[in-house]
């Protein structure tokens, strides 16, 4: 898998290793010491200049990785659009949350083995190479209308709560409406990895999806339970 990667890290160190490592599998690394250099980076080159996909460090020397992973999502044009896997070094399940909530793709906590890093990649590359065409941003079934661009959902016109967790499991089950997935396939199609300990069950918030979405969630007929295996979404419109 060819691929050209951006690394916003300060670790010389740590940025070389990587770039010999992932070198190894055919994949170029681009190394930016801080925050500001990564982003004139990718402000700088368009269409397909543009890197693969973004190593984000989240303690950098000139501003936080959270605050460069906010401004990625609001460049213009395509370079918002590249993927983002942060590093991180704390502890704290809330930095993670926040990451994921500002638009970072996957997260990896440091030290890690480079063999992950490397399957990592590997699984955001491959979502972003299978998922659906740009142009097609809205899901519509019957009254449930999906806009990925906006995160949101509604029913008949009414706008349904949901987290921005809860809305990647029924964007992820919408997009393979009719398919049958298992809670792995589920959990690897919305993050490439398991869910940890700060997740609720996905059980638990499918029934909320299904409270939100669903005339009736006791009995629903969207989001169907397939016993001994996992969930789908069903096709009919209304």
């Amino acid at each position: 898998m060819n691929a050209h990667l951006l690394m916003i890290e300060d670790d010389t160190r740590l940025a070389q290793m990587v770039s010999e490592y992932l070198g190894q599998s055919a994949m170029q690394v681009t190394h930016c010491a801080d925050g500001a250099s990564g982003l004139a980076h990718l402000q700088g080159h368009e269409g397909a200049a543009l890197p693969d996909l973004v190593i984000l460090d989240l303690m950098l020397p000139d501003m936080d990785g959270l605050d460069v992973c906010r401004r990625i999502r609001t460049l213009s044009g395509a370079a918002a659009q590249v993927p983002v896997l942060m590093l991180t070094a704390k502890g704290d399940p809330m930095d993670r949350i926040i990451g994921l909530e500002l638009g970072a793709d996957d997260y990896l906590p440091k030290p890690f083995e480079p063999r992950e890093l490397l399957a990592r990649i590997r699984a955001i590359l491959r979502r972003r190479e299978s998922g659906p065409a740009p142009s097609a941003q809205q899901l519509r079934f019957g009254s449930l209308e999906i806009d990925r661009d906006a995160r949101s959902v509604t029913v008949a016109g009414a706008p349904c709560e949901l987290t921005s967790y809860q809305f990647d499991l029924l964007v992820a089950l919408a997009e393979r409406a009719g398919r049958v997935l298992t809670r792995d396939q589920i959990m690897e199609a919305v993050r490439g990895r398991e869910l940890e300990a700060f997740d609720r069950s996905i059980d638990v918030h499918m029934g909320r999806i299904r409270a939100a979405i669903e005339q009736d969630a006791k009995n629903p007929r969207r989001i169907l339970t397939v016993r001994g295996v996992g969930y789908v979404f069903a096709k009919q419109q209304d």
